[in-house]
């Protein structure tokens, strides 16, 4: 059997936040000398201590588990690629575009991540037994009857989207017969009707599907990355990631996964959006009413759309910039309110059950409560790794009716359950 990956010890060098590096260089003049990057930091104005951590290979979705959540890391042939997903072939590998990574800076796996202390007293179990196979689970979900819905990177040919009892048995498995083959299924959410809705950013779809595995309605062309122009009657989706609905059944999709600037298609029309990361909103029938774009700089603004949540209390819009750490909240109707600056990665936003707002650090391994003025309160999760408790990238996942959390990782084949 092949032995798990062991971590990597990286060099000190602080993550990106809002186009800078933390690891800044200041120099004193006359005696040149150097003010090493702070390391950790103390509990402080309601937030816990944080402190940097190495980073962990990603094994990019080839891992085996077993009934107890113990993660083998498979050998990768030679010229294989990552189970991770596809993208459109006009479209930029996110880890090779200034907007993922600097390309002056360091690599993504040789980064040190903010961790910040564990005080909320969760525990972690895997309760759930994925089918054999390779493949990462990028997003998971709750039904008003506490079935679990899972959406995973599988082969095609190999079910992705597959429902479990609340006992953790697996009840139905939908195929690619059903909703064809995501090549790269990444956000999913259930409607006030559960109609279980799966994005698919390789072939530019968000599809929704019946509570007994019928496909109902087909948002965007698949394989055709583009605009959403009314005017035109062209009705198309530019890689859509996550999807979320306000509380009168509005659609919200957000759009652009790290390949938005500069625009892929170059245009000397200001107008030009191919490329450009957005938000499009519809009525609960599919029906256009407005969208949104980030174009990069300014006020209200955002690189990058991997991050979606509704505000329950008020239906504020939360947008995740990922890479830039910053959340960018807009009223329903897409006007722009407020920025808030982050430490970590902006994966994924949730709400729990009594209206916090929790963010999901990615590839930095936590979820994390915050206030609605975007400051960490609480963590929960062991960082990024393979380990108990952690999660090589912690994204979408979802809280039940008793506030416990239930999590996939977009580079593992495990689904953790988060329990006081």
């Amino acid at each position: 059997m092949t032995r798990p990956v062991q971590p990597v010890t990286a060099p000190r060098i602080a993550p990106r936040i809002a186009g800078a590096t933390l690891g800044a260089i200041l120099l004193v003049t006359g005696a040149f000398a150097q003010t090493a990057p702070p390391t950790r930091g103390p509990a402080a104005n309601g937030s816990p201590a944080w402190f940097m951590q190495g980073s962990f290979p990603d094994p990019g979705g080839r891992t085996s588990v077993d009934a107890n959540g113990v993660v083998t890391v498979l050998p990768r042939p030679e010229g294989a690629p990552f189970a991770a997903g596809a993208r459109p072939a006009a479209v930029q590998g996110c880890s090779h575009t200034t907007v993922c990574q600097n390309r002056n800076g360091p690599k993504r796996g040789d980064m040190q991540r903010v961790q910040w202390d564990q005080k909320l007293g969760y525990r972690f179990t895997y309760p759930i037994q994925l089918p054999p196979g390779i493949g990462g689970v990028p997003a998971v979900a709750l039904d008003s009857k506490d079935n679990l819905w899972v959406f995973q990177r599988k082969p095609a040919g190999s079910a992705q989207l597959m429902r479990y009892s609340p006992a953790g048995k697996l009840t139905q498995s939908i195929g690619d017969d059903v909703v064809g083959h995501a090549d790269k299924a990444h956000g999913m959410a259930i409607d006030a009707d559960d109609n279980i809705w799966v994005l698919d950013t390789a072939n530019a779809t968000a599809k929704k599907v019946s509570p007994d595995g019928r496909l109902l309605q087909t948002i965007g062309v698949s394989g055709q990355p583009g605009d959403w122009d009314e005017a035109k009657g062209q009705r198309l989706l530019w890689e859509p990631v996550m999807i979320a609905f306000g509380s009168k059944g509005d659609i919200y999709i957000a759009q652009g996964h790290g390949n938005e600037s500069p625009n892929v298609v170059d245009s000397d029309n200001p107008t030009n959006n191919i490329g450009a990361s957005r938000v499009l909103h519809l009525d609960r029938n599919g029906n256009y009413i407005g969208q949104w774009f980030g174009h990069n700089v300014g006020e209200g603004k955002f690189v990058n759309a991997h991050a979606l949540g509704i505000d329950p209390t008020n239906g504020d819009v939360w947008v995740g910039d990922r890479e830039d750490y910053r959340i960018v909240v807009y009223n329903s109707r897409g006007q722009f309110l407020r920025t808030m600056q982050t430490r970590n990665l902006v994966c994924a936003i949730q709400f729990d059950r009594d209206g916090n707002p929790w963010m999901a650090s990615g590839q930095d391994g936590q979820f994390l409560k915050l206030t609605r003025d975007g400051k960490v309160v609480g963590a929960v999760g062991n960082g990024m790794g393979i380990g108990p408790g952690q999660f090589i990238e912690a994204s979408y996942w979802v809280f039940d009716k008793q506030n416990n959390m239930w999590a996939g990782d977009t580079s593992v084949g495990r689904v953790t359950r988060i329990a006081r």
